[in-house]
């Protein structure tokens, strides 16, 4: 016969004990027909066989003091895979009795079978055998097939109901040993077999009505916050929309009133247009008026400007005739030419008068659209331009005056 594994031999033994831990725990149970306290022994037998099962294959870790095995580890591993563990995770950090990791194990295996979600915490950590390599070895029960074979007959101890107190057992210190004689069956247990079967059959549908009158309240509950919530919103809502309507109401009559502030405002918008515009064409035509007197002006002043050009020209050429004649004549014409470029200079103000007299005259029109004030200081503004324009013309006067002059005596 070919030798077995020892490592799976273990693994087997370790299943059947898990299967008969779990079995005669459920019988049992069914059978006291009540809740589970911590001194029934096959309720800590079944904690020792589990406390056997996640030792298996578990790795050696370095401590500063010594080397040792803890399965608190990979059960703290849970709270990252399954977000409802983090409860029972914390619960068990704040218990003030436990000092070794092992003691915090027990206390966890114990929450979790009063919370009946012992199977659903240990399959989530099955599944992730990549995070569960940095604990067990490979040929450990959890990284193996038994392993998920034990996770799904915990499943069955749903129907057991514990109330376990943690806080004051020494779960530090407790020494777990399996009792094999609570799994040895005489002829007695065989003759009540079929008893027991009917007591088993009738607590499971026992439990399954309570568990079923359990979902059926948390359904109702949940339907009871949530009609609630809905009536809560419901009225809110309410509220809401008779505000809105009030909001509505006030929107109307604001528009309405607005409406007829408008059809005011335009109304009077109108006729100040009309009377702006009666303005607006009287000033036009003085503008006109105004503006042809300047443009006869201008005109006056470049035609006196082409003649002085002219003029310029023919004493520019009479000069150049007479330069290769007399020195004196030379100096004539230099002062000649600087009496001209005084002239330039001096119609060159005149044409910047023009243009502040222009300016001045643009700014009349705009100081036009004003008020009657404005007119009065108009009509200076035009006194004044006169005078300037008399100005000018003494100007001119007095600059052909001089230049007839200056030809003369050239």
């Amino acid at each position: 016969m070919a030798t077995k594994d020892p490592t799976a031999v273990e693994r087997a033994n370790l299943l059947n004990m898990a299967k008969l831990s779990i079995k005669g725990l459920i019988e049992s149970a069914l059978s006291f027909g009540r809740t589970l306290d911590s001194d029934y022994p096959p309720l800590q037998q079944f904690f020792v066989v589990m406390e056997h099962c996640l030792k298996h294959g578990l790795k050696v870790r370095k401590s500063f003091l010594s080397y040792n095995k803890t399965i608190w580890g990979p059960l703290e591993l849970v709270e990252k895979l399954y977000p409802e563990a983090e409860e029972i995770g914390a619960s068990v950090r704040d218990l003030p009795g436990l000092k070794t990791p092992l003691g915090r194990a027990r206390a966890w295996l114990r929450l979790a079978l009063m919370q009946k979600k012992m199977a659903d915490y240990l399959r989530c950590l099955i599944i992730q055998r990549d995070l569960l390599s940095e604990f067990y070895e490979y040929h450990a029960l959890m990284m193996e097939e038994e392993g998920a074979v034990i996770v799904g007959l915990l499943v069955g101890l749903n129907v057991i109901d514990a109330n376990l107190c943690v806080k004051g057992e020494d779960l530090d210190s407790q020494v777990g040993v399996i009792d094999f004689s609570m799994y040895l069956k005489n002829e007695e247990d065989i003759g009540n077999k079929e008893r027991n079967a009917q007591i088993a059959a009738i607590l499971d549908q026992k439990n399954y009505v309570e568990e079923l009158n359990r979902q059926l309240n948390s359904t109702v509950s949940s339907l009871h916050s949530r009609v609630d919530s809905l009536e809560k919103s419901n009225t809110k809502l309410i509220e809401e929309l008779a505000i809105a309507k009030n909001n509505i109401i006030k929107l109307q009559e604001e528009n309405h009133q607005l409406r007829s502030e408008n059809k005011l405002i335009l109304m009077k918008t109108q006729q100040q247009l009309e009377v702006t515009k009666v303005d607006v064409e009287t000033e036009l035509q003085t503008y006109k008026h105004s503006r042809q007197g300047l443009d006869e002006m201008y005109s006056e002043a470049r035609r006196q400007l082409r003649d002085e050009s002219q003029l310029r020209q023919d004493v520019e050429s009479e000069l150049a005739v007479q330069v290769s004649m007399k020195h004196e004549t030379e100096l004539a014409m230099k002062l000649l030419e600087k009496d001209i470029h005084e002239k330039q200079d001096a119609l060159i103000g005149l044409r910047q008068q023009l243009e502040e007299v222009k300016a001045i005259n643009i700014e009349m029109y705009q100081k036009l659209q004003g008020s009657e004030d404005g007119l009065k200081e108009k009509n200076e503004i035009m006194a004044q331009l006169e005078e300037k324009t008399n100005t000018i013309t003494a100007a001119m006067r007095q600059l052909e005056q001089s230049s007839s002059l200056s030809f003369t005596q050239s």
